[in-house]
């Protein structure tokens, strides 16, 4: 555990200041060709046996599990390569209105960073990870209030119950986090969003691709 916390400490310096801001777990990992980030609201289909039987432990025993974007691989099939930081689910709603598919509103929590992983005769990847600490509250600096009323334009068209309550539009991390979900970056890119610990510098590179789209100045 020393040498993953000395990489957390090195690569996400103001993500430690505080040692009990980390905490060790084991969670069940679902790979998938999506980010999610805190605060963020996912809707999933699930079919797989492995992951119908995860959901239902999940929600039978309150816990969360791990998404992660999918390095290497499918997301059905063979178990796929998860990226190493990825972040908890809650299962924050379900149905099953079609017998054999299991329909989940999943909402992100923490970011995580995976120590060791290990899969199961199921397929199903079961990782222990160390939770990251949230982002340090930040305003929003004048030059970067573009990316908010870009947003709240998108939130107004989407319908704020695509989001997950309270919207926080003052909040640094918050509107980041937002705008990388709903934007058309490159998957590549939305993982890099959700790895930055400093989010100035997360506001700065969204408002650069906005003025770059036309959608800002």
């Amino acid at each position: 555990m020393a040498d993953i916390k000395t990489w957390l400490r090195r690569n996400l310096p103001l993500l430690f200041d505080k040692e009990n801001a980390v905490h060790a777990m084991e969670i069940p990992v679902f790979p998938l060709h999506t980010v999610l980030f805190p605060g963020g609201a996912l809707p999933l289909r699930v079919f797989e046996q492995r992951y119908m039987d995860m959901a239902k432990d999940c929600l039978r025993e309150e816990r969360p599990f791990g998404v992660c974007l999918i390095k290497e691989g499918e997301a059905v099939g063979a178990p796929a390569v998860p990226e190493s930081i990825g972040c908890l689910a809650r299962i924050g709603g379900w149905d099953m209105h079609q017998i054999g598919v299991l329909n989940l509103k999943v909402v992100g929590l923490q970011r995580f960073c995976i120590q060791h992983q290990r899969t199961g005769e199921n397929g199903l990847i079961t990782a222990g990870v160390l939770t990251i600490a949230a982002e340090p509250a930040q305003q929003i600096a004048p030059s970067l209030q573009a990316c908010v009323t870009v947003l709240r334009h998108i939130i107004g068209q989407m319908g704020e119950d695509k989001f997950e309550p309270p919207l926080q539009f003052e909040d640094a991390a918050w509107v980041g986090y937002r705008l990388a979900e709903v934007l058309p970056l490159k998957l590549r890119v939305k993982q890099s969003m959700l790895e930055m610990n400093d989010s100035a510098m997360r506001l700065e590179i969204l408002k650069d691709f906005l003025v770059r789209q036309g959608l800002a100045v």
